[in-house]
């Protein structure tokens, strides 16, 4: 039982830490589904799936692999050698005592980064944001783009109906890059798709941390984008920002143990792995009787002000925020936080460090991210068709200080939408806001579940809802829609795309088997997805004897949970 709890444990943490912003884990090989062919090539460029190798053509050490090192730690352990994690704690333990005892904590914040950089080592890029190690794309991908950049044509099918190959065109990059760095790539891929097929024009399909890229490209290029671009479609965009990734680093960090709860069973739902119910059962009991606040109230006075920004640093720099990619999704009201946080105030030793990083981090802020709806808006008016799929139906992970915003557990259906209002996991939209919308002519933009309203996305027409599909599952009824919004000869709409609704759910037909599911209209009775029921009054009661029968009914019910556990074990 211990074994399988650490197993856990590690698998939890695993999660809530190191959760991929990649290319959707269930995606598939599949042709386009679409009802017509493109007669234009259409780019997909994607998140940060793509694998990164060394000069020696070596595996760099990606984060998704840290589930797969925790579980080879504990194959060590067993065999008597010492873990991992217990060799980072014995290296660490004398100056955490020391910061303790003597509050003297920049030894620990620096060894910290130190111990956890050598993880990362070949994945951190350097203190001016470049490559190391001659890290990069892996060979055959760059050959693979070579011959399709260089040596292709149109296709006939049998009705001597010419197109293009779907998903032949991808653009293939290294994801931690300075998005502005790549855009002038992609620019150089697109003139070469081009010229190879003889096309004046190509559609660009972009998901995660390839709308940052494509942004950015919009953005420095909006001349070239006006010549060559037809559409331009986003699916689960960052661009606005990521809570998951802007709140952690900008003192938005949050220990929410209902939060980490849903998150589990949102993970079990969709297939990602299995938690054990005594394991939910624990974590509700932890928090509806108070006794993890307790534990962290405790000690939050007392350390974690002193910890927080000098540990957001040293986990910051050693990870994943050595990559200007991943700074892209900080929100523009979270970007002087988290700077500040990660780097220190103006004139501290780490700003002078890492000068050239920061220079292309402001640069991005500058020409990207505070004119993200000017650049969209101006695209769109020199002629691009746009069109955005946001994707919701679960909490925002619990690393997040606004867990309960409606997301598609990265991103927020507000930022992913370029601005959609929207209730809470908890909460609908108010009754009194749904009526005066529909009294001012905007009830055809409220979804069915009292969620969502579209209005006040920047393009309300072309910007679609799909609820019940994570941030990291892609089905071919997506694709389809993507493919129709990058490539139609008109501006696509809600009105005229091939999605019934522009508020659909999804479903699996059989998750045992290799299906894409199956989408329907949104109506009111078949918009309740939720994997949970999230209750304020159970999660957040506000009265004593509200407390006491959350906290007694809590209890009971781990009690029950444990004997059957034990009577299962016996």
């Amino acid at each position: 039982m211990k074994r399988n709890f650490k197993k856990a444990l590690s698998l939890v943490l695993a999660l809530i830490m190191l959760m991929s912003l990649a290319v959707p884990a269930f995606a598939k090989e599949t042709m386009w589904i679409s009802q017509s062919l493109s007669d234009v090539p259409v780019i997909r460029i994607s998140g940060d799936g793509e694998k990164l190798v060394d000069e020696n053509g070596n595996k760099v050490f990606h984060y998704k692999d840290f589930a797969s090192l925790l579980e080879s730690d504990e194959e060590e352990e067993e065999e008597g050698d010492s873990s991992l994690i217990e060799s980072v704690a014995n290296i660490l333990m004398p100056f955490l005592i020391d910061g303790l005892l003597n509050d003297n904590w920049e030894p620990y914040y620096e060894n910290l980064q130190k111990e956890i950089g050598e993880l990362f080592e070949t994945s951190l890029l350097d203190k001016d944001g470049n490559a190391q190690y001659g890290t990069g794309l892996r060979q055959e991908r760059i050959d693979k783009m070579n011959r399709v950049r260089h040596n292709d044509q149109m296709w006939s099918n049998e009705q001597s109906s010419k197109f293009y190959v779907h998903d032949r065109y991808w653009f293939y990059y290294d994801w931690r890059l300075d998005p502005i760095e790549t855009a002038s790539e992609f620019k150089a891929y697109v003139d070469d798709i081009c010229a190879s097929t003889g096309c004046g024009e190509v559609g660009v399909i972009a998901s995660c941390l390839g709308t940052n890229v494509v942004t950015a490209y919009l953005a420095v290029y909006p001349e070239h984008a006006s010549e060559h671009i037809r559409g331009v479609a986003f699916d689960g965009s960052v661009v606005g920002g990521a809570e998951m990734l802007s709140e952690a680093i900008s003192g938005k960090f949050n220990i929410d143990a209902a939060a980490i709860n849903r998150t589990l069973i949102d993970c079990g739902a969709i297939g990602m792995f299995d938690i054990d119910g005594f394991i939910n059962t624990t974590l509700e009991m932890l928090d509806r009787t108070g006794a993890l606040d307790a534990v962290i109230g405790k000690t939050k006075d007392w350390i974690y002000y002193k910890l927080v920004e000098g540990v957001t640093s040293a986990l910051a720099l050693s990870t994943f925020y050595t990559w200007p990619n991943y700074w892209a999704c900080v929100s523009p009201e979270d970007y002087d936080t988290a700077m500040e946080y990660v780097f220190g105030p103006e004139g501290s030793k780490k700003r002078s460090e890492y000068a050239g990083l920061i220079a292309k981090l402001d640069n991005y802020n500058e020409v990207v991210r505070q004119r993200i709806p000017e650049i969209l808006t101006q695209t769109v008016e020199n002629g691009v068709h746009f069109g955005a799929v946001s994707k919701y139906g679960f909490q925002t992970l619990p690393i997040c200080e606004t867990n309960y915003l409606v997301s598609d557990q990265f991103a927020s259906v507000g930022r992913s939408s370029f601005g959609a209002t929207t209730g809470t996991i908890y909460n609908d939209l108010p009754e009194d806001y749904i009526a005066d919308r529909i009294e001012k002519g905007f009830g055809e933009y409220l979804s069915p579940d009292g969620q969502i309203d579209a209005s006040t996305c920047l393009f309300p027409e072309s910007t679609w809802f799909i609820k019940g599909s994570s941030h990291s599952n892609w089905s071919d009824w997506e694709l389809r829609l993507l493919y129709d919004i990058a490539s139609s000869e008109e501006q696509l709409t809600v009105d005229n795309s091939c999605w019934p609704s522009q508020f659909v759910v999804y479903s699996y037909t059989n998750p045992d088997e290799d299906s894409d599911g199956e989408i329907e209209a949104m109506t009111t009775e078949n918009c309740d997805t939720e994997n949970w029921e999230a209750d304020d009054k159970i999660d957040n009661p506000t009265d004593k004897y509200g407390r006491i029968f959350v906290a007694v009914t809590a209890l009971i019910n781990w009690l029950m949970e444990l004997v059957k556990m034990l009577f299962d074990l016996a």
